[in-house]
Formats: structure tokens, C-alpha cells, sequence
């Protein structure tokens, strides 16, 4: 898969092709777009204060997998960025993205011109990114205000963000060329409103039964959520290299699914 990937990544012209379509949405945006980004950074946060602080008073102290105590708030905070990078990255690469392609026809012009489907994928992934990473950058900072991580870690942190927004937002456009019509989207919200609250977001894994205990651990928020948390409380190890590498190779799967099937449409 990577190396059907990396040649057209490494591609000047194709590059800045990709870029021009993240330009073409830059271009496009409309004051009231700004309410809409605006608010989608409010729910992990309310989430934190109510669930994490809040609950958390009453829950107490954590012992992690490796033996390191925390508070209930730093072990749920983590999870509020990873599920806010996945809905930021979301929203623009499954319902903006299908409106584009089969209601606005916007595709079907750009293939008039030299941009191939994976450069308009990449370049959609590249704008859905735009809003992933200030989500994330303003919820790393909060974090750091509250306490619940050092400054250190949330630089190291934010990387790790942005590539959780590469992953969804990839998984999200190939899952959207399979979308037949809107009402398909409340299947997508089902499953990911259950990735929200079973991927280690409020408890540990480890408390799961075994078998659940497993589905967890191999589902891409778990894995997103295992990744930001270790980083934060400075619990990171070998496992780290697992999510990386999982994250990773669900960005690459997903943009070459995406692409083909846009080529597919719309080719015919």
C-alpha cells in the first residue's frame, strides 16, 4: 500500500495541485462557516469540565496499565482531543466532501483540469486538516492551563493530533464514496458515537471484558486515544510505535480507497 501511495505523495506537481484545492475551500469560506468551526471545539471541552473535572471529583485518582497514578481529568482529557481531532477531520471529509461530489458536481469541473482524484483527496484531507489542528492546538492549551499536562508534552502532543486528523479524515472521505444518500449518515454517526464512548475515552480498556476488551484495542480512536494519552502523562513506550505505525497505515488505506472510488464516479 505505501508504495502505491508515497510516489504520488513525493510528486512535485501533484503536490501543489493538492494545495490549490485546499485554496480553491480557503477561497470559499463564508462568515457563518466561522460559527460552525467555532462550535465544534465547545463539546470535548464541555465534556472535560463535566465529565472529567466534575465526575472525576468523586472518581479519584487512576492507576494506569504501568503503574502511574493520575487524576481522573488528566486520563480523560487525552481521549477529549483525540475524539475532537477525529470530528473536526470528520465533518469536512464526510458530509462537505459528499455534498461536493454528488450534489454540487465541484469534482466534475476539477477534472477538467490537470488535478487527478488522489490530488483532490489530498487536498480535502489537507483543508480538513486546517480545522483538526486548531481544535487541537486550543485544546492542548487548555490542557496545559488546567494542569493536566506539562508544556513539553503537549508540543510533543500536537504532532500526534494532526496525525489522528490525517487518519479520520482519510477513513472518512473513502467511507463517503460509499454513501448512497444522507440518511446512510446516521449509520456513520451511530458507530462513531460508539467509537466516542467505547475507545478507553472514560474508562480503561483494562476493565473491559475480554473479548470487548479486544474490539477496543483494535479500533482506530482506541488506538488514537492510546497514543495522546501516553504522550501527555509521559507514559509512552514501545506500544506508542503500534498506534504510530496503525494511524499511519489507516491514512494511507484510506486515501487510496478514496481515490479510486473517485475515479471510479467520476470517470464514467
Amino acid at each position: 500500500m505505501v508504495s502505491l501511495v508515497l510516489p504520488r505523495l513525493v510528486s512535485f506537481e501533484g503536490a501543489r495541485r493538492s494545495v490549490s484545492v485546499a485554496e480553491r475551500n480557503v477561497a470559499a469560506l463564508k462568515s457563518a462557516y466561522w460559527v460552525v468551526l467555532v462550535s465544534g471545539f465547545f463539546e470535548p471541552l464541555l465534556y472535560l469540565l463535566s465529565i472529567g473535572v466534575g465526575v472525576g471529583a468523586l472518581i479519584g485518582d487512576l492507576t494506569l496499565p504501568g503503574g502511574e497514578v493520575v487524576t481522573y481529568a488528566a486520563f480523560v482529557a487525552p481521549a477529549m482531543l483525540a475524539s475532537s481531532a477525529m470530528s473536526g477531520a470528520l465533518s469536512e471529509t464526510t458530509f462537505n466532501f459528499f455534498g461536493k461530489m454528488k450534489y454540487m458536481k465541484l469534482y466534475d469541473g476539477i477534472l477538467a483540469t490537470p488535478v487527478r482524484p488522489f490530488e483532490i483527496a489530498l487536498g480535502e484531507l489537507g483543508w480538513a486538516m486546517l480545522r483538526g489542528t486548531l481544535y487541537s492546538a486550543a485544546f492542548l492549551a487548555i490542557m496545559v492551563a488546567m494542569g493536566l499536562t506539562t508544556p513539553l508534552r503537549a508540543l510533543t502532543a500536537f504532532p500526534a493530533a494532526v496525525l489522528v486528523g490525517f487518519a479520520f479524515g482519510a477513513l472518512g472521505m473513502a467511507l463517503s464514496t460509499f454513501m448512497r444518500s444522507w440518511q446512510d449518515f446516521d449509520l456513520m454517526g451511530s458507530a462513531q458515537f460508539a467509537l466516542f464512548l467505547f475507545s478507553g475515552t472514560f474508562v480503561p480498556a483494562e476493565r473491559y471484558p475480554a473479548v470487548l476488551r479486544w474490539l477496543v484495542e483494535v479500533t482506530p480512536l482506541y488506538r488514537a486515544v492510546d497514543l495522546i494519552r501516553g504522550i501527555s502523562t509521559g507514559t509512552g513506550g514501545w506500544i506508542r510505535l503500534v498506534d504510530i505505525v496503525y494511524l499511519l497505515a489507516a491514512t494511507g488505506l484510506g486515501l487510496l480507497i478514496a481515490s479510486r472510488r473517485m475515479g471510479r464516479m467520476l470517470y464514467k
